[in-house]
């Protein structure tokens, strides 16, 4: 490699044959991939990782808790990591929002999508005339007082909050934290609007950074099958895809979620939708204890939402998180009427399109149906996926119609 070997900062020497996919453009740099470390680097120090013959590879933030032990954040070597290029990268996650077209009637939308935006651990959302963050990484959690900094000058805003309460900074030796950055505290629940339709969030308690921005396209797709249909959304949260359903003429939508302060905020944005509250139906529980119910009482839908949390955190927890699927999945089948639609979701990064689609289908054997796939589902536009870095794909779904 025609590069210099010289290098300012602490070096990550890699062992022999763990280079490839840093050469594949790959950001992480994994613990048993490291063979030395010269210097001392401290947490969420820049240092530069080498091959086993000292050529540079790549420049990226020292985490010394985590597996993931160096994040790259550039493979130029004369490239220096410091405010000016950190307000380059927003400037470019933020240009690429402003080309796609569908994001351009949204309040709500992802700025910065982490790795596949060249900034490892940093996510930024816009609500409004808000912008809320997280810092997942030793990295961006050592350029915060600059990331907010340059963001404030880049999107004025009335308020910079963060929702860095996420578990996985504890894997990067980081406490878990939110609350104000810069400018004004937001309201309890802050009004947004996605291609017609009204939602109110809460940023500061609500799950990630208070919607699932990931999954707009879809709530938006699914209009398209809702009218006339009687629709249960499963894994509700505030409501997103119910709403989406009755903005569409569903005849009537059952919300099933295990938190009632959920079910009360859909019911709000029911009525921020000038929807009549009795053709929306909130149910408390555990969505597969009220599933089998529906299925006990011979209770039957047109139309299933699955969107459930993550059943596959790790590896380890593999197996149990696709038996979780195809329960639910089963479930899903046998109280869907024929010809009916269901729209199911993985947001587990480790369960690929090809796994999924086969629970899938084992569910739907095991409930004795068939089934064609209408359409495969992804994450919306604003939340892209870097081409070198397959992991940012996390959320995979299918749109189902069953005989």
């Amino acid at each position: 490699m025609d590069v210099p070997k010289m290098t300012t900062h602490p070096s990550v020497i890699l062992k022999k044959g763990k280079e490839r996919s840093i050469l594949r453009r790959h950001p992480w740099i994994f613990s048993g991939a490291i063979a030395r470390i010269e210097g001392a680097p401290g947490r969420g120090d820049m240092v530069d990782v080498l091959s086993f013959t000292g050529d540079f590879l790549c420049r990226g933030a020292y985490s010394p808790s985590s597996q993931i032990t160096v994040r790259a954040f550039t493979f130029d070597h004369d490239e220096r990591i410091d405010a000016s290029w950190i307000e380059g990268r927003l400037r470019s996650a933020i240009a690429m929002r402003e080309a796609v077209p569908s994001l351009r009637a949204r309040t709500a939308q992802r700025l910065v999508n982490a790795e596949s935006d060249g900034l490892p651990g940093l996510i930024v959302d816009l609500y409004g005339d808000f912008l809320v963050c997280q810092f997942l990484s030793a990295g961006v959690e050592a350029m915060k007082d600059a990331i907010v900094r340059i963001l404030h000058t880049l999107l004025p805003s009335r308020g910079i909050y963060e929702r860095s309460d996420a578990d996985v900074r504890r894997k990067e030796g980081l406490v878990p934290r939110k609350g104000l950055l810069w400018g004004e505290e937001p309201p309890s629940l802050l009004p947004i609007r996605e291609e017609g339709g009204a939602y109110l969030v809460d940023v500061k308690n609500g799950h990630k950074t208070g919607f699932y921005l990931d999954q707009a396209e879809n709530r938006v797709l699914l209009r398209e099958y809702a009218c006339g249909r009687e629709v249960l959304n499963a894994f509700s949260y505030t409501g997103g895809f119910g709403i989406s359903a009755l903005l569409g003429g569903a005849a009537r939508v059952t919300n099933v979620d295990d938190s009632q302060e959920n079910l009360d905020l859909a019911r709000k944005n029911a009525m921020e939708n000038g929807i009549d509250p009795e053709r929306m139906e909130n149910l408390p529980g555990d969505v597969f204890h009220v599933l089998r119910g529906f299925r006990d009482e011979e209770r039957t839908f047109d139309l299933v939402v699955l969107d459930p949390p993550k059943f596959v955190g790790s590896r380890s927890h593999l197996e149990s998180g696709l038996r979780g699927y195809k329960d639910i999945n089963l479930l899903a089948f046998r109280i869907l009427r024929p010809g009916g639609i269901l729209a199911t979701f993985s947001c587990s990064g480790l369960v690929e399109p090809h796994l999924f689609q086969k629970v899938v289908a084992d569910g739907a054997c095991d409930a004795g149906r068939n089934a064609r796939i209408l359409r495969h589902l992804d994450q919306a536009p604003d939340h892209p996926v870097l081409l070198s870095f397959p992991e940012g794909r996390y959320l995979t779904g299918l749109l189902c119609i069953a005989e």
